[in-house]
């Protein structure tokens, strides 16, 4: 797979998964549109990544390591309450980050060494 791939699939994730966690429960949060946001901006950024334009990959890349850590408070959240479906959701947005983080970081590496070949 690819990272612009990999961050398409992202940022899908992070907008469904985020407009569900705030159309979902009885009381939505506004912090629920968090990742639809992040999910919105990454669609916006994927034609450059796919591009592979190094600057809108950076920033791509550094805006889903953001999201990432702006759901660990989620997490918690959901694990103090034992909320079972408010943790399978932010661990599947979660999970759908931690993967395009690993296809950047592989598709950066990659660069690097045909560029010095």
């Amino acid at each position: 797979m690819k990272a612009h791939t990999a961050s398409l699939i992202n940022a899908i994730t992070l907008i469904v998964f985020g407009l569900w966690g705030y159309f979902g429960p009885t009381n939505p949060s506004y912090t629920a549109l968090i990742p639809v946001v992040g999910g919105i901006i990454l669609l916006f950024l994927y034609p450059g990544t796919k591009r592979e334009d190094k600057l809108i990959a950076h920033i791509t890349v550094t805006l889903t390591l953001l999201l990432f850590l702006g759901l660990i408070k989620p997490l918690y959240g959901g694990i103090e309450r034992a909320d079972t479906i408010t943790l399978f959701r932010v661990i599947v947005m979660m999970l759908t980050g931690v993967l395009a983080i690993i296809y950047f970081i592989k598709s950066f590496r990659d660069a690097r060494k045909n560029r010095e070949a």
